[in-house]
């Protein structure tokens, strides 16, 4: 049966002066951390609305129903220009019961990866908004800007500031599979998409690239994922696909096979481009931001390069 695509809804730009809303959807986190990224963002001209503290129940941020309550609130929030999360870690699925893509209408930046990025695939997916997988508070920002274990400086703009041009994306990766491809940028962390299969929500991936990235699996946990996402019929249609560098994912054994010998095998009988080791999400290096839902361009070709075809902010 043909699936309808929703016409992509891209949000206003952020800017200097931009206002931004802070979210924990997921689990709480060390307050030096969150401090250091508030002052990183207000670096940086924003001003930022901190959210009412809440308790922590056990490994969430707060009780479900104050996690959807704070994040719909701070989205409907008509003062708030934009919404960046705390962290990630575990729970932003709870709010999926929640019918939380009903209660969200007009679209905003809302920026993170991880745990975060269950919801941006339910809203890209359901409402056809564009999504922003990048650096949060309290992991990324605080760390500073193109510094280790922080966020890349340029790419962030990019993405939620530029609304006119199209722009290029240096990967930093390596080439596993040459070649180009074209289509919508889809995906995220592979844990994440994994848990869509079969709740209605998983993203319609045929003519798109595909990003993949995750952490502190073993390379055969990895294997697993990429298979089941095989068997699961994700990777049909696809055009290309553009992988992380899997921090602490060692081998449990000397010889075992490694993550990108793994993703080669796995994935290189779909005769796509792929670019392997990008600095995305869970990464040990200064993080790219990339825009999710819009049209863009595989270079899969040395270090590899991904060239953004269309913002995914309006004036």
């Amino acid at each position: 049966m043909k699936r309808t695509i929703c016409k992509l809804q891209k949000p206003p730009a952020l800017g200097k002066g931009s206002r931004l809303g802070i979210v924990s959807p997921s689990s709480p986190a060390d307050s030096a951390d969150v401090a250091s990224g508030i002052a990183e963002l207000r670096r940086l001209g924003f001003e930022v609305a901190e959210p009412a503290p809440t308790a922590p129940q056990g490994y969430f941020a707060g009780t479900h129903e104050e996690r959807v309550q704070q994040f719909c609130r701070t989205i409907r929030d008509r003062k708030i220009d934009g919404v960046v999360a705390v962290r990630g870690g575990y729970g932003a699925n709870y709010l999926l019961d929640f019918n939380l893509f009903t209660r969200l209408r007009v679209p905003k930046c809302v920026v993170g990866y991880s745990d975060l990025n269950i919801l941006q695939l339910l809203m890209t997916e359901a409402r056809g908004w564009a999504g922003f997988y990048g650096p949060m508070v309290a992991a990324g920002f605080n760390h500073g800007a193109d510094r280790p274990s922080g966020y890349d400086l340029v790419s962030f703009f990019q993405a939620v500031s530029e609304a006119k041009k199209k722009w290029t994306i240096p990967l930093r990766g390596e080439s596993l599979v040459s070649g180009t491809a074209s289509g919508r940028i889809l995906g995220g962390c592979l844990t994440m998409l994994q848990t869509t299969l079969g709740t209605g929500f998983q993203p319609y991936t045929k003519g798109a690239i595909l990003l993949l990235e995750d952490r502190g699996m073993k390379p055969y946990q990895v294997d697993r994922a990429l298979r089941h996402l095989w068997q699961a019929g994700i990777f049909q249609g696809v055009t290309g696909i553009l992988l992380g560098d899997f921090p602490d994912c060692d081998p449990p054994s000397r010889g075992s096979p490694i993550v990108p010998e793994i993703c080669a095998e796995v994935l290189s009988p779909l005769r796509v481009p792929v670019v392997y080791g990008a600095p995305v999400g869970h990464t040990k290096r200064s993080m790219l931001t990339i825009p999710l839902g819009v049209r863009a361009k595989l270079n899969a070709k040395g270090e590899g390069a991904l060239e953004i075809l269309e913002p995914a902010v309006t004036d």
